[in-house]
């Protein structure tokens, strides 16, 4: 049975074919919540139709029982093992296929991204990213496997980047709002007594 919740629900995603690390996650970013966490494993020796098949399987079971806002997944960068770049790529493709299928919205992020979001760093290392999930979460240790971890982390970026972005768009709101009282109050005393109007009015007497 869908779970339901008031607020954002992101369901990270850390895509891989031998391993698939997902994380829910419920907002807001200054406080998240941890909803749940798991590691998709694929057999080696199926074919890959099949193991993608599995993988897109798990994937829609849990859009369907959690039912995200978002769906929030690494980007696949280009590896020096070409094989493995590919499986990766693959594994990201048919989970965000599943997403395309229930209408939610793909956000992708980089490593440096996640990295830089959780620790501070763009350069910490595994181990000190699965501690301040921990930390994040007031949880004993870390999520296991990493995989888990790394999807939570794809959540928790998914989830301050969208709180930076509403913050921006306040900020904007705020300063249009200003600029439209300051057009306002100009109207009514007289065009030339608008601050911009004033300062050009002042720069071009100076010339």
């Amino acid at each position: 049975m869908p779970k339901k919740f008031d607020t954002p629900v992101v369901l990270g995603i850390d895509p891989g074919l031998t391993r698939c690390g997902i994380g829910v996650v419920r907002g807001p970013a200054v406080a998240p919540e941890l909803i749940a966490y798991d590691c998709v494993r694929t057999a080696a020796n199926l074919p890959l139709p099949q193991r993608l098949a599995e993988l897109h399987r798990h994937i829609a079971a849990a859009i369907a029982t959690y039912t995200p806002h978002v769906l929030a997944i690494e980007q696949v960068l280009f590896s020096v093992n070409v094989r493995t770049a590919m499986a990766t790529g693959h594994a990201a493709g048919v989970v965000m296929l599943a997403a395309a299928q229930a209408n939610i919205v793909v956000a992708t992020y980089t490593p440096t991204e996640v990295k830089l979001s959780v620790t501070g760093s763009g350069r910490a290392d595994k181990d000190a990213m699965m501690r301040l999930v921990a930390q994040q979460f007031k949880l004993a240790t870390p999520p296991k496997p990493a995989d888990a971890a790394d999807a939570l982390a794809i959540a928790l970026t998914h989830l301050a980047r969208a709180r930076r972005d509403n913050l921006e768009h306040a900020d904007l709101k705020q300063a249009i709002a200003h600029v439209e009282r300051d057009a306002q109050r100009a109207s009514h005393a007289g065009w030339e007594n608008h601050p911009l109007v004033r300062a050009q009015t002042t720069t071009n007497e100076l010339r």
